[in-house]
């Protein structure tokens, strides 16, 4: 698995670390739900188990990613090779998601699924 792609890979799955505390962990503070497209904090009240649940499906596609490039670096490259294609490819596939139900997320989007991009692109070709 080519080094560039393992550091795209590793940045992305640290993204969606933190994407889970912001889901997770933080989602009550102003300055994160607005982030996230909330005009106030009943809405933010309303969102709040669902942007928990969000940010642990965030932090697990992230550990199947680190867990894949320690894999690689342990020998059993196939199975890590597997495990990060496999999670950057829903990292896009979840980024892809989120334009197509509203356009307002491309930045959202491109910063959520571009590098995963990156990282299955330079491992495929």
């Amino acid at each position: 698995m080519p080094l560039l792609a393992q550091v795209f890979a590793v940045i992305a799955a640290l993204i969606h670390v933190l994407f889970f505390v912001m889901e997770s962990i933080v989602f009550s503070k102003p300055k994160v739900w607005r982030r996230f497209g909330l005009k106030s904090q009943a809405d933010a009240d309303v969102m709040k188990g669902m942007a928990f649940n969000q940010g642990f499906y965030n932090l697990f596609l992230a550990l199947g990613v680190l867990v894949g490039v320690v894999l690689v670096h342990t020998g059993a490259v196939a199975s890590g090779v597997a495990a990060v294609v496999f999670g950057c490819a829903c990292m896009l596939a979840a980024a892809v998601v989120l334009v197509s139900s509203n356009r307002k997320f491309l930045t959202a989007s491109i910063v959520q699924g571009g590098l995963p991009a990156l990282a299955i692109a330079l491992v495929v070709l």
